[in-house]
């Protein structure tokens, strides 16, 4: 099974209304700006959603909000990961995947397994959904462990369907172990914007991007820019990023992004517990990119 997740795709967020249920207004309006600006593929129901936040019940009704609108024009990557493998793989056998071209599934968070056990723990998810993509997601700054390249490829060799890695560790050496050692057709995707640039660069075959929530066209245009050897474009674009990066995780994710799309009219800048919205003055900075 090849990896079809390639180019640009966007960590979708969750609009909610001023009273804290979901906005599927703005959620439609989001798709559509995305869909028509150079998204490649979405990701949906991970970090950037806000996902813990949400209950199963709220989590089928994105999913197949996202599906119905999008009906069929993006892949859709559908986060679903848990630190329990059993109650994970029994929440897989009972959810509705259609209209899903893929999972995205993190490490496992808190409790910190070993090598093996998350060898073990992405064996396991594999075997519960092998007739779907398995898209892996290493974010040591959220789940409190790494997992090394060997690892990766070891899962990688042994699960057919498992088809990618999104890489959010920050270490570019070890990502770029597992490009140069990954078999044939697997992807490893960026899940840090402001290191995509080089990571392109390095042979992964794309990004999950939260900037490219509020500027889809732009980020596109860099991400495609790099992949198709345009070097001097892409490096001029992600140059013109360099403030955004920092502005849209300042005060964490997707509290920045969210800031943004609300001066872009977009959607309300509402949270839910325990993330706040941004600061007044990151919020002043994020104009400029209005």
């Amino acid at each position: 099974m090849k990896n079809i997740f390639k180019g640009l795709g966007v960590a979708l967020v969750t609009p909610f209304n001023e009273d804290g249920t979901i906005d599927y207004d703005a959620l439609y309006r989001l798709l559509h700006y995305q869909e028509s600006n150079g998204v490649d593929f979405f990701c949906v129901l991970g970090s950037t959603a806000e996902t813990p936040c949400l209950s199963f019940q709220e989590k089928t009704d994105v999913k197949n909000f996202v599906v119905n609108t999008l009906k069929g024009s993006k892949p859709v990557l559908l986060g679903f990961g848990g630190n329990c493998t059993k109650a994970l793989v029994d929440e897989i056998s009972e959810f509705d995947f259609s209209g899903v071209d893929g999972i995205l599934s993190v490490v496992p968070f808190y409790n910190k397994p070993s090598q093996a056990g998350m060898y073990e723990h992405f064996m396991a998810v594999a075997r519960s959904i092998k007739n779907m993509p398995v898209v892996l997601y290493n974010v040591p700054g959220r789940t409190g462990v790494n997992m090394l390249p060997e690892t990766t490829l070891r899962i990688a060799n042994d699960a057919e369907n498992v088809v990618a890695i999104k890489e959010a560790s920050g270490n570019v050496s070890q990502i770029s172990e597992i490009i140069s050692k990954a078999p044939e057709g697997f992807g490893v995707l960026s899940g840090d914007d402001s290191l995509t640039y080089q990571l392109l660069g390095l042979g992964a075959a794309g990004v999950i991007s939260v900037v490219g929530n509020a500027v889809p066209k732009q980020f596109s245009s860099m991400v495609h820019a790099r992949l198709n050897g345009n070097e001097t474009e892409a490096a001029k674009i992600n140059a013109s990023f360099s403030e955004l990066y920092r502005q849209a995780f300042v005060d964490g994710n997707p509290a920045g992004i969210k800031a943004l799309l609300y001066l872009k009219g977009m959607c309300s800048n509402v949270l839910r517990l325990p993330l706040v919205p941004a600061r007044k003055e990151t919020k002043e900075k994020l104009k400029m990119f209005v």
